[in-house]
């Protein structure tokens, strides 16, 4: 005994692509508005590497004198 049972396919023609599409998700509506947005800025170049930032800093942190952490440790 089966307990899920198939209906037989009986569809008359084979829908195609847009048929699909239509179906699915249906017509479009006044909901959604397709707006153009702008093209970004082109960017600009800056003074200092996010690497020659990185070195500078760990230039910084081996200068240090052992003694010059933070306060109250």
């Amino acid at each position: 005994m089966r307990l899920f049972r198939r209906k037989e396919d009986s569809r008359l023609h084979e829908i195609g692509e847009a048929e699909a599409y239509g179906r699915s998700y249906g017509d479009a509506s006044s909901d959604v508005k397709i707006v153009k947005i702008e093209p970004r800025r082109p960017r600009y170049q800056l003074k200092v590497t996010g690497e020659a930032l990185r070195g500078a800093f760990l230039d910084r942190l081996n200068r240090r004198e052992p003694d010059d952490g933070p306060e109250g440790q």
